[in-house]
């Protein structure tokens, strides 16, 4: 009987397979966005379930970046994890790393604001204040638009992820934007 994960032990899991700062505070970024995301789509409920994924995300990036998407299902499978907490966390990489689609609507949202969250973090730490609570939806779309900023930040993912969605690029950033500033530590 598979079981569901409290964020203490989503935490607790992630840092057994991720020691390095800058991923640890990736997770905790997407945990605060998909926990924002939860509450401005209805799915209030689901508030620590969609934040537990968003921590989860790239549980298996740091140790097996070769088997991103696949070795984080084994791990997560080992610990007799739900499975829709297994298949949300492994649907990011879709046509990427894996070929598990996103369905729900939060898997969606997942695949959109992962690679997003990069950018706008990597344009905080541009900005005098080094943080997203002065930036502009304005300044965000100049960084974006800048192919050799933040190279490693892939736009097409985004832009498929906005299209996933039923969204505007502009309202996906827009929306990403207010969830990042919405977490003080941003």
């Amino acid at each position: 009987m598979s079981r569901q994960i409290t964020r203490d032990e989503a935490w607790e899991l992630l840092t057994k397979y991720n020691k390095e700062q800058f991923h640890l505070r990736h997770g905790e970024t997407v945990e605060s966005a998909m926990r924002y995301f939860a509450k401005e789509l209805g799915y209030g409920e689901e508030e620590e379930f969609w934040g537990n994924v968003g921590l989860l995300h790239d549980l298996d990036f740091e140790m097996y970046p070769e088997a991103h998407c696949i070795k984080c299902q084994e791990i997560m499978k080992e610990q007799d994890l739900e499975e829709r907490l297994i298949h949300a966390v492994a649907s990011h990489g879709y046509g990427i790393c894996c070929d598990i689609e996103p369905v729900h609507e939060m898997e969606k949202v997942l695949f959109a604001v992962d690679e997003l969250t990069g950018l706008i973090g990597a344009a905080a730490l541009m900005r005098p204040s080094k943080s997203v609570q002065d930036m502009e939806l304005k300044s965000l779309k100049k960084k974006f638009k800048d192919k050799a900023f933040a190279a490693g930040c892939n736009r097409d993912v985004i832009r498929r992820g906005a299209e996933q969605l039923g969204w505007e690029l502009d309202d996906l950033m827009a929306k990403t934007l207010e969830a990042m500033k919405a977490d003080p530590r941003n």
